[in-house]
């Protein structure tokens, strides 16, 4: 137990200098089925890509992106199909499913991949955590409750007996009997102060979608010191630029849109109504479309550039085996020269 109350958390271990970033792959649920979830895992693994991020989502962003498997099912798929280390992208712990529950869930995969899983976290979007029909939370109190929710998951990680009665969770007489090992490193998602502060006061790494050393920076003197950062992106390769460039409009033109929206938003078809605001043009302008190998390595590169121990790509659409075959071939091994 440390001096705030916690259990110690994961040792801070200093990373081995490296030219480079270990880059991962990206699985996406809100586009896929658990088959070609796991399908796809497996060609990362075999392109060379050395770990794995999964989405864990209750809705897509829109209908068009059309899936939505339960992230704890594909994981359990995924620790039998593939060697590599794999995170969720993020969990939120706090209001569809409640902490303890998320704790389980979490030892048991992590005693399944024999220790190869980490627990990303971050304070969810409405579009998933609103279906139980509790009020969303104001941002401020979501960290709140993650931080809360973070404690009591670290606590059930021991193996012991937890008694909780917080601000804003009860736990009674819950212990976990599958726990791993060692207790699961808790990852923290940020694309603002306020999280990023938590996630280098508390997490055991931290998480973010922009390549902005700023925000690697504050983790880092806040805090973070020399744990593990991750950041994430998303590309479409094909040989027809055009053709990925409304694919990417298609399917992800949310994640160009402004604001607080992608946490406020309560259902895909109110992200649907905004899609006029993303014009193809802004795709072509912010997003990696095509088979330029230099644009993907360039946009990869961006996040080593700004201090990030891991980066995450995933590819939008269904040319999935080509994509794992341009990355093989042409960009990871210009990564790995860098």
């Amino acid at each position: 137990m440390d001096a705030t109350g916690y259990p110690d958390r994961v040792p801070s271990v200093e990373p081995p200098e490296a030219p480079m970033p270990e880059y991962g792959y990206f699985l996406s649920c809100e586009e896929f089925g658990p088959a070609d979830l796991v399908e796809q895992a497996r060609m990362a693994e075999q392109a060379g890509f050395r770990s794995l991020w999964i989405s864990d989502h209750y809705h897509p962003w829109n209908d068009a992106q059309g899936q939505s498997p339960f992230v704890w099912s594909v994981l359990g798929a995924l620790s039998e199909a593939v060697s590599l280390p794999v995170e969720t992208a993020v969990t939120c712990p706090t209001v569809r499913t409640h902490p303890a529950v998320v704790a389980q869930a979490a030892a048991t995969t992590a005693v399944m991949t024999e220790g190869r899983f980490r627990l990303g976290v971050g304070s969810g979007e409405a579009l998933n955590e609103h279906i139980l029909g509790h009020v969303w939370p104001p941002a401020h109190i979501r960290l709140e409750m993650l931080e809360e929710s973070i404690q009591i998951m670290r606590r059930l990680f021991t193996g012991e007996e937890v008694n909780h009665h917080g601000t804003h969770y009860t736990v009674e007489n819950a212990r976990l009997y599958t726990v791993p090992d060692q207790p699961v490193p808790i990852d923290i998602s940020g694309f603002g102060p306020a999280a990023t502060s938590l996630a280098a006061r508390v997490g055991d790494g931290y998480i973010t979608m922009t390549p902005d050393e700023s925000m690697v920076t504050q983790f880092r003197k806040g805090g973070g010191g020399a744990k593990l950062v991750s950041g994430g992106t998303k590309v479409c390769w094909g040989t027809d630029r055009e053709e990925a460039v409304r694919t990417v409009h298609r399917l992800w033109g949310n994640q160009f849109l402004p604001g607080e929206m992608a946490q406020i938003l309560p259902s895909p078809r109110h992200f649907e109504q905004l899609q006029p605001l993303v014009t193809e043009e802004t795709v072509r302008e912010k997003a990696v479309c095509g088979d330029d190998v230099d644009e993907h390595v360039a946009a990869l590169s961006a996040f080593a550039d700004a201090g990030f121990d891991r980066v995450y790509v995933n590819q939008i659409g269904p040319d999935q085996r080509g994509f794992f075959d341009f990355y093989r071939t042409k960009v990871l091994p210009q990564l790995q020269q860098t």
